[in-house]
């Protein structure tokens, strides 16, 4: 208490928390200038908090957070219905001169949070010096409050990333041991692929990584991913495989036809024989429990990603992330292009495997130009149209099955051509066939910690499922 003045308030400033949950309102966007360090319990208001939440709640899940979106959210909690309810979200996005300074008011609602805290750990070290036994000596009490002030202060700063040369040269070191150790042992240094020649190539696909698995339709993009999911969940690493295309009952199909060999659109039919039946359900058995995760939420957007990863990486462990795919997924409020939101998603997806230190894989289209091409091997310079992805990805790797190509190739009959000629060139054709058939390439264009080149795989098109050449018989 301070003479004359009567007791002082905590910190606070409620008009900047209003101007800061209106310029959301107004410009969803804006959102991602504060979500990296701004939480509901920063807010000296707790309606505010609640608010806020609500915001995030909904950007998570691919909606606009308005007025109307809010009201509806929110018509019922009481903290909300005190401010004044759907009036009051009305009155904060009504009053919003501009929301350029949204960053600004996020800071100060954090700074004063963190007075509001300093107050309480020096108000429970006071009481606890007044109050101290044997048993709570004074020097707990100051231990006490360094620990605190510790966790506040980590709250500011985030973890501290600087290293010296000689700390970055031993963690360097310790990093070389292990991948040797590992080599030596015939472990991989990266996540499993369950694919020897990619391995290989890769070392597995490693820790804090953006790779890439870029392709045309129909060239197998989600099947390959699909089965790396499973081969790493097999060796034993937790899995989350975003799906912003296909149904988890989908997925689950396609993985039962893959591990069992009876085509899924046969067993979505029923269209199979007791002896079929059996391997199914040995197939369910054997997935059933790997640690995949599956989550088939439409309109994620890369917050939405980050919640869901670190809630299982909090449960269950986590080693690999899946996105399918890239131009499905879309950021938080609205970009001036496609070009510069698809370059805000990759730097955002490549900030969530360095935050969880775990790979993510990201599949891709490619753009028309590769059908215009006589040789229809994709290459980078494909990528250009998605922004900036070449440049934040650490592997970029292409899939192409000529097979595919070639199909839709088939040379016909032209009316000034013999039969002879016809049956030349479609001997051709035959032969060519033959030498693609159930054949695909990995085409490895980019990688910051290995060579580059083409890996082949063996592709079973009634299973949708990529496996090693070799055993195959080529």
């Amino acid at each position: 208490m301070s003479a004359g003045t009567g007791v002082r308030l905590p910190p606070h400033n409620f008009e900047a928390e209003q101007a800061l949950l209106g310029a959301l309102m107004l410009n969803n966007r804006t959102y991602d200038k504060v979500a990296d360090f701004l939480r509901p319990d920063h807010f000296a208001d707790p309606g505010h908090g609640r608010i806020y939440d609500s915001c995030a709640k909904l950007f998570d899940i691919g909606k606009s957070a308005t007025p109307v979106t809010l009201a509806s959210y929110l018509e019922k909690d009481p903290l909300v219905i005190d401010l004044g309810g759907s009036e009051y979200l009305a009155q904060l996005a009504g009053s919003v001169i501009s929301t350029l300074n949204v960053s600004d008011y996020g800071q100060l609602i954090f700074d004063l949070h963190l007075r509001r805290e300093g107050i309480l750990i020096c108000e429970d070290a006071i009481d606890e010096f007044y109050t101290g036994t044997r048993d709570a000596p004074a020097s707990k009490t100051y231990e006490r409050m360094e620990h605190r002030a510790a966790q506040a202060m980590t709250a500011v700063m985030g973890d501290d990333r600087t290293k010296s040369a000689g700390d970055s040269y031993s963690i360097a070191l310790t990093q070389i041991e292990a991948s040797r150790q590992a080599r030596l042992d015939g472990r991989m240094v990266g996540v499993t692929t369950g694919l020897i020649d990619l391995d290989k190539a890769t070392g597995g696909l490693r820790r804090s990584d953006l790779i890439i698995l870029a392709g045309r339709p129909s060239q197998g993009k989600t099947g390959l991913a699909l089965n790396i999911a499973v081969n790493a969940a097999k060796a034993g690493n937790a899995v989350l495989f975003a799906s912003l295309e296909m149904s988890h009952e989908q997925l689950t199909l396609r993985t039962i036809a893959a591990e069992s060999g009876v085509p899924s659109n046969l067993a979505e039919q029923g269209d199979v024989t007791d002896w079929q039946f059996d391997r199914i359900l040995s197939a369910r058995d054997g997935i059933s429990g790997l640690p995949l995760y599956i989550d088939d939420t439409c309109n994620m957007n890369p917050q939405g990603l980050k919640t869901r990863a670190r809630r299982i990486k909090r449960k269950h462990g986590l080693n690999m992330i899946v996105v399918d795919y890239l131009q499905l997924m879309h950021s938080v409020g609205k970009s001036e292009n496609r070009t510069q939101e698809v370059s805000e998603l990759t730097r955002s997806l490549k900030g969530i495997a360095r935050e969880l230190d775990v790979p993510v894989l990201v599949l891709s289209q490619l753009s028309r130009a590769v059908e215009s091409r006589d040789d229809k091997r994709p290459m980078l310079s494909d990528l250009r149209e998605s922004g900036s992805i070449e440049q934040d990805a650490d592997v970029v790797m292409f899939i192409y099955r000529e097979q595919y190509y070639l199909e839709r190739a088939e040379p016909g009959r032209k009316p000034s051509q013999s039969q002879e000629k016809h049956n030349d060139a479609m001997a051709v054709w035959n032969s060519q066939l033959a030498d693609v058939k159930n054949k695909a390439e990995v085409i490895i264009a980019k990688q910051r910690r290995g060579p580059v080149g083409t890996k082949y795989l063996h592709f079973d098109p009634t299973l949708v499922k990529f496996s090693n050449l070799a055993q195959k018989g080529f």
